[in-house]
């Protein structure tokens, strides 16, 4: 594991997740063939070079010393914090990660401050001990493994992200699922329903398309197709009581 040392660690951000966040991480294991959102901004911003470098995760080894200091100065701006970003707070396969992101929450809750984390790695069953104002979510846009394997290589396995968000759920705690960025028909056929139907335990779900990328646009009817996959889930989330926020940008004008 690589470590560099950060001269600040909280930042107001605008979106959903969180209105503060903390990326203690630089870089993403998962290697996700979407592309990567967060990679192109590191890399437009000179952070880093090349994907290679993305996929080789750098843990900021300060991490606690700088919430001691931040977090006097900032709590009483702050309603949640969100782990993380512009990568993942759980990176599957990285324990030093795991632990860090784990003192951090608890260091953030000892304030009085709420924490919301996503991730494509494993809960830790761990979290059901900690605040229950916190809430905990999975990306998941499938649950085929041959996809997850193609587009996610590095990432948990789909039933394992989801079994781990389950026993959290089960405990007690918060939970919530990103079904982003979902795939179009040409990448590969699925159904919504049964993906849906799988998460209809938590509390909340975030839908959203697939950017950025040319096979995506290339798809003669995506506009269409994301209309009808949002309110799908609207009527499933309102039919299951389940709270929502479809992505700014899913749902367009075709």
């Amino acid at each position: 594991m690589q470590y560099i040392e950060r001269k600040s660690m909280l930042y107001k951000t605008g979106v959903e997740y969180g209105d503060y966040t903390m990326n203690h991480v630089q870089g993403c294991s998962h290697g996700c063939k979407y592309p990567c959102y967060a990679f192109l901004m590191a890399k437009r911003f000179g952070r880093v070079h090349t994907y290679e470098d993305w996929c080789s995760p750098v843990l900021v080894f300060n991490t606690l010393e700088l919430l001691d200091k931040e977090i006097p100065r900032l709590k009483s701006k702050i309603q949640s914090v969100q782990l993380c970003f512009t990568t993942d707070p759980f990176m599957y396969g990285y324990p030093e990660i795991t632990e860090m992101s784990m003192a951090a929450i608890r260091k953030l809750n000892a304030a009085g401050i709420m924490c919301t984390a996503l991730t494509k790695g494993l809960l830790p069953m761990e979290l059901s001990e900690m605040s229950l104002e916190n809430a905990y979510g999975i990306t998941l846009v499938s649950l085929d493994e041959e996809y997850r394997q193609r587009m996610e290589p590095g990432a948990a396995p789909y039933k394992e992200r989801l079994a781990a968000l389950k026993v959290l759920h089960d405990a007690g705690c918060k939970t919530w699922v990103s079904i982003e960025p979902y795939p179009t028909p040409n990448l590969i056929e699925q159904s919504l329903q049964e993906l849906l139907s799988a998460v209809s335990f938590v509390d909340r779900i975030i839908f959203g398309r697939t950017n950025y990328n040319k096979e995506v646009s290339a798809y003669r009817s995506h506009r269409g197709f994301y209309n009808e996959c949002a309110n799908e889930v609207i009527r499933f989330c309102k039919e299951h009581q389940i709270a929502f926020h479809i992505k700014d940008g899913t749902i367009t004008e075709e």
